[in-house]
């Protein structure tokens, strides 16, 4: 700023300068002309009187220096010219100041001559005997004249630039200095020049506004900042190039980064082509959305344009952790597909033999076989269907009845119940160890053991032992099932447990089942918080291990027979909500009749007789729902009777 003012201020001096010293040459210009004029008047006259007195000799060794003397008839013709010679000089007759001269005794004119290519200042002034004799004299005299004070002019000049410059230095510094040390912070407290206090007025005010602007945007932030830290998912905020604004901490860690990424784009941190494709329609303004997987977690991506004044300015991701929805998905999927291929198969059958049946394609000798494997096929699908029914509901109930039991005397119940099927293949079975008080559900945990003990006798090898175990372990209760039986290879152990999986052909062919055998028996343990695994050596045989928690009785909340009936009635049906629905629609018209004939005595008798009617039909309506439920109740107690009696 000391630069430009010092730069404007010279500027100004020497522009001041060079003013005066024009005016100050016109002005001596025109002095000097003036007294030349004079002179030139003077010289005039003096040389009419000689020439008058004595002619042409007046003309012998006259020396005019630089004044030209010209001598002409009143016809213009030259007489004699100091400089020219007068015989080859044009009439003079035109000549203004010759003219004026012929007519009134004095002339006078200057313009610029193309003889002597130079202006020139003429005075004529005739004579009593008419002729006229005319001085002139150039103008460059006077410039010659101001010439000779150019060293003079000079000197001001520098003498005036050197004190322009101190001049424009300290003016620069004493306008600055108080600038300079003006308290923006406190306008309107700076002694300054008075001409800028509508400024600082100025700057006060907006002060105050940025500094209101600021402590909104300030709090704005700090909210912003604190709803996004307690999303759990994750937040990154982009401008309109695709470039990391913000992002939250839940962000930081999925992308596993910091605060450092700030300005960098998100493709850097995730190199995928989901992600990259989202991105670019995101910054073309449409929304969007995908799925991808980053270190074994599935993540759901919404990608939304932020549109200001039709301008794309921004874009935000949201990353929403699915990977438990994906996988129960694709469980389901797989669930469905197994189901239906393993429906399709029997029905393929019995529809096949049906058809056959139907159109006597089939001997009287093959009647029976026929009608024999339609039973045999649809007892399967019976079974497949009774153990998807029973995997829902262990689905769906959050759950489930708990009481003391022994689990020693539940595996004593379970083979006394297999004892026939173990004779038939000449099996022997053993239990070991001693009572084992848990926490359980009877009828699920009898399921359990007879399903394990079912299929060690299955695939036992004849004149084989089964061996079951009862054994106290720190705060678990362990039940051990071992086979002396065919075994199970080491690469199927882990799959063995998953739903509709069953082992090679080979060994089911005989055998059959469904597949959710195991499936089930590991869900009903997982309900108690129990573990179930399997230890085996092909062609040796097979040991599952069943864990339970040795919970006491006061460490479980055990639920009321009540309490069972009324969440399976929530599980099997909707029939107690539509009552209850039903109840607060009556209840609500009941209010709504009442206030209407609140007035009326024959409407109050009336709403009376409707309101009696409508108890009556409720507790009838009651009656018959708990009925129903004890059926329901009864049904599923003997279905979960014949499902631990079920073979695999």
């Amino acid at each position: 700023m000391i630069k430009k003012i010092f730069r404007s201020t010279l500027l100004a001096n020497f522009l001041v300068l060079l003013a005066s010293l024009t005016l100050i040459m016109g002005a001596l210009y025109r002095y000097f002309t003036q007294v030349q004029v004079e002179q030139l008047q003077t010289q005039t006259a003096l040389a009419a009187k000689g020439i008058s007195a004595e002619g042409l000799d007046y003309f012998d060794g006259l020396k005019t220096a630089s004044t030209r003397i010209t001598w002409v008839d009143n016809t213009g013709t030259v007489l004699f010219d100091t400089e020219y010679d007068a015989k080859q000089m044009e009439n003079h007759g035109d000549r203004q100041e010759i003219k004026d001269a012929l007519e009134t005794g004095y002339g006078e004119s200057s313009r610029y001559s193309s003889t002597l290519t130079q202006t020139s200042l003429y005075i004529a002034q005739r004579l009593d005997n008419g002729t006229v004799v005319r001085l002139s004299v150039t103008q460059h005299s006077i410039f010659l004249l101001l010439l000779g004070l150019l060293p003079t002019l000079l000197l001001i000049v520098l003498v005036v630039v050197g004190l322009s410059v101190l001049t424009a230095k300290y003016t620069a510094k004493r306008l600055v200095q108080p600038l300079n040390q003006l308290d923006l912070d406190a306008p309107l407290e700076n002694p300054a020049y008075e001409e800028i206090s509508p400024l600082l007025r100025r700057i006060d005010h907006q002060q105050k506004e940025l500094g209101l602007q600021e402590q909104l945007l300030l709090q704005r932030k700090r909210e912003f900042d604190t709803i996004i830290s307690k999303i759990r998912e994750g937040m990154v905020l982009l401008d309109k190039d695709g470039q990391i604004i913000s992002m939250n901490p839940a962000a930081q860690t999925l992308l596993q980064t910091d605060e450092s990424s700030i300005g960098k784009e998100i493709l850097e941190l995730v190199r995928n082509l989901k992600l990259h494709q989202l991105i670019e329609e995101g910054v073309k303004g449409r929304k969007g959305e995908t799925i991808f997987s980053l270190d074994q977690t599935t993540y759901k991506v919404l990608a939304r344009p932020v549109i200001s004044e039709d301008q794309l300015t921004g874009m935000v991701l949201l990353f929403f952790d699915v990977t438990d929805q994906w996988q129960v998905e694709q469980i389901r999927r797989e669930f469905t597909a197994n189901v239906s291929h393993e429906l399709k198969t029997p029905l393929h059958i019995i529809s096949g033999y049906s058809e056959m049946l139907r159109n006597q394609l089939v001997s009287e000798d093959d009647i029976q076989v026929f009608a024999q494997k339609i039973y045999t096929e649809s007892q399967r699908m019976v079974q497949l269907v009774e153990d998807i029914i029973h995997l829902s509901l262990l689905d769906e109930t959050p759950q489930i009845a708990m009481e003391p039991l022994d689990l020693y005397q539940l595996a004593q119940e379970s083979l006394e119940s297999l004892s026939g099927k173990a004779s038939q293949k000449q099996i022997a079975l053993h239990l070991k160890g001693g009572p084992a008080q848990i926490q359980g559900n009877r009828a699920l945990l009898s399921s359990v053991i007879y399903n394990l003990c079912d299929n060690a006798i299955t695939y036992n090898q004849p004149k084989g032992d089964v061996y079951v175990t009862i054994r106290q372990q720190a705060k678990d209760v362990v039940l051990e099932v071992q086979d002396t039986g065919i075994g199970i290879p080491k690469e199927e152990g882990d799959r063995i447990f998953e739903r509709f999986y069953r082992a090679e052909e080979s060994r089911n062919k005989a055998t059959g089942g469904s597949g959710l055998g195991l499936a089930i028996c590991k869900h009903i343990v997982e309900k108690h918080k129990g573990s179930l695994t399997i230890s085996s050596t092909e062609g040796e045989g097979a040991t599952f291990i069943v864990t339970l928690p040795a919970m006491s009785e006061s460490d479980v909340s055990v639920e009321t027979d009540n309490d069972i009936l009324a969440k399976q009635e929530a599980a099997d049906g909707e029939s107690g909500k539509l009552a209850e629905m039903e109840a607060a629609e009556e209840a609500a018209e009941e209010m709504t009749e009442g206030s209407d004939a609140a007035d009326n005595t024959e409407e109050k008798e009336l709403l009376k007789r409707k309101k009696e009617k409508k108890r009556k039909k409720a507790k009838k309506r009651k009656a018959k729902d708990a009925e129903q439920a004890e059926k329901q109740k009864t049904a599923k107690e003997e279905k979960t009777g014949k499902t631990s009696k079920a073979k695999k």
